[in-house]
């Protein structure tokens, strides 16, 4: 019993560990960039060891990774929540209303993101893995997307749900470098509900330029 007590308590420090790292890591990295961060300045940052550091990464990258897996589980999340209101059918126009309130466009998590992006695009190992980690979020909104079929029709243009869900990630994508470079959270999300509706609806909107 007593063995059984110390490896909970070894567990729940190991994840508590792990937490740490990852939020010490996203600060760092927001602040200086991802490729100008040092596994050190991550372990100063926490408050560990390097040691800590291997025992549950590797390398700064699957770090990345990691921390990649966490925002697009919580984007992920959200979109289902908002989802979740029309039961089997899906009512586009209000979900994407609800979607676009809900959304998290958080300028920090933006900035590191697109530094990982230039540096995946130069390292194919990196930019393979990071590709599948966004094919499986277009999976997951195509997913989702496939139950609009018994209640709102999806504009024939993009094919299937897979084609939308291809759309839908081109269009947060495309809003969130402005975001970037504007830093207007308020606008970035109501471009984004118009940029959905037209493409999801077959409606018509005024984008702001």
């Amino acid at each position: 019993m007593a063995a059984e007590e110390t490896a909970r308590r070894v567990t729940r420090r190991r994840v508590r560990t792990r937490a740490n790292l990852l939020d010490a890591a996203f600060s760092v990295f927001a602040a200086k960039g991802y490729g100008r961060v040092s596994i050190e300045e991550v372990c100063e940052a926490a408050g560990y060891s390097r040691g800590a550091f291997y025992s549950n990464f590797a390398t700064l990258d699957e770090l990345f990774f990691a921390l990649y897996r966490q925002r697009a589980d919580l984007i992920a999340d959200q979109v289902a929540g908002a989802l979740a209101v029309d039961g089997p059918g899906l009512d586009v126009p209000a979900a994407v209303d609800r979607v676009t309130e809900v959304l998290l466009l958080d300028l920090d998590w933006l900035l590191v993101k697109t530094d990982f992006l230039v540096h995946a695009a130069r390292d194919p190992a990196v930019a393979a893995t990071l590709l599948e980690h966004r094919a499986r979020l277009r999976r997951a909104v195509a997913d989702h997307l496939g139950r609009a079929r018994g209640h709102t029709a999806l504009p024939a243009v993009l094919g299937d749900a897979d084609g939308a869900a291809h759309a839908v990630v081109a269009a947060y994508d495309g809003v969130t470098t402005q975001l970037l470079l504007d830093k207007d959270v308020a606008r970035a999300r109501a471009w984004l509900k118009q940029l959905l509706t037209a493409l999801l609806t077959d409606g018509s909107a005024h984008t702001p330029a």
